[in-house]
């Protein structure tokens, strides 16, 4: 069945600690305990939809990290970026101790500047000037490149970000990754690449002159420098992301944390990322349930008390109330799906809906603590 039919099916409303029992030995721990024990790990990826909680589980993940490895950093490469709000101090592009750690660092990567960056690195080394517009040969070319293969900026950016974090020697990286789509892209740049060069080098032998002319026209520098420095530079983004592909398919090294939410749209999305991870050979086997109601009690179960007490109460109370039981109701629903669709082979962990927002060093300590010691569903 397809995931869609799949996410239709219905889950029979009885209580979820009998449909699924979580204290069976058979499944997998309910915790992100397996991936603070896997001391060979170095890269972490955190993804998922947009407005999930990808950033709590990202800072949380790296805290509990911070106690057991020597370095922990945490990358974010959205372009929306959240860990200076989730840690409330200001975090730049280069790594940023977090106040009230020795050993935990973060940082927010602008992918734009940094490819703007190599582009002056380019044109330093090769001479190449600048027309009336400002526009220099480097530039024409990577221009035309962009238009070409789309996603080839993001690929180069990438991999100066890896040569960064590579260079920065942390035992873990945590990356809080863009939404899924961004995610999923990334996965593909070796592929980007490949079709890159094939374009760059049928491009200088169809317009070899051309291109020579029209850097003249942009500033001067040598024709062949210019096209020397953007091959170099290609053939480098390449060997880097080539190299880091590996690092990305070797579960020993390299794990995926899927977050979502008791939602349609979220559970649909995991499976799709899910599946695509698999197609990439990527090792995914823990999921983040965030902002789930009362995850130690059932809808049943609040709805016996419910149904019992309704009559006592105020109309302003049992609506709230009501509304409460409904979304209760739907979140288990799809809560029963996502161990239906993935607690043989998942450590399923699900966190609770506060009263609160998780901002601030202290909170985020405090919640992370849910990560590696859940709260007990047979209570």
């Amino acid at each position: 069945a397809s995931a869609a039919q799949r996410q239709q099916q219905t889950i029979p409303a009885t209580t979820m600690a009998d449909e699924y029992d979580y204290d069976d030995e058979d499944l997998p721990d309910p915790s992100l305990k397996n991936i603070i024990e896997q001391e060979t790990l170095q890269w972490i990826f955190v993804g998922g939809k947009g407005g999930v909680g990808k950033t709590t589980t990202s800072c949380c993940l790296g805290t509990q990290l911070a106690k057991h490895r020597k370095k922990v950093l945490i990358v974010s490469t959205d372009p929306a970026h959240n860990l200076s709000d989730a840690f409330c101090q200001k975090i730049g592009r280069e790594p940023t101790p977090i106040q009230g750690f020795d050993n935990l660092s973060a940082m927010e990567i602008d992918a734009t500047e940094d490819l703007d960056k190599m582009q002056r690195s380019m044109e330093d080394a090769t001479g190449a000037g600048q027309d009336e517009d400002g526009n220099s040969g480097i530039q024409s070319l990577m221009t035309e490149l962009t238009n070409s293969i789309p996603g080839i900026d993001e690929a180069m950016s990438f991999s100066e970000l890896m040569k960064q974090v590579q260079n920065l020697d942390y035992d873990v990286v945590v990356f809080d990754t863009a939404p899924t789509g961004h995610t999923l892209r990334l996965l593909s740049f070796p592929t980007i690449l490949e079709k890159a060069f094939g374009k760059l080098m049928d491009l200088k032998d169809r317009f070899g002159g051309l291109i020579g002319q029209a850097s003249a026209l942009f500033g001067g520098g040598s024709p062949d420098q210019v096209q020397e420095a953007l091959l170099g530079r290609l053939e480098e983004t390449r060997e880097i992301i080539s190299k880091v592909n590996t690092a990305f398919q070797d579960p020993a090294m390299t794990t995926f944390v899927c977050v979502c939410i008791p939602e349609f749209l979220s559970i649909y999305e995991t499976e799709r990322l899910v599946q695509e991870l698999s197609k990439f050979g990527i090792d995914s086997h823990n999921i983040v349930v965030n902002q789930v109601l009362f995850p130690e009690k059932d809808a049943e179960e609040l709805g016996e008390w419910y149904d019992s007490s309704k009559d006592a109460l105020p109309k302003e109370a049992r609506e709230i109330c009501g509304k409460m039981m409904a979304r209760k109701r739907m979140q288990d629903k799809y809560i029963g799906q996502c161990f239906d669709l993935y607690g043989d082979d998942f450590h399923v962990v699900l966190m609770p809906l506060l009263d609160h927002e998780v901002r601030g060093v202290e909170k985020l300590k405090d919640f992370s603590e849910l990560l590696i010691n859940p709260i007990d569903l047979e209570e």
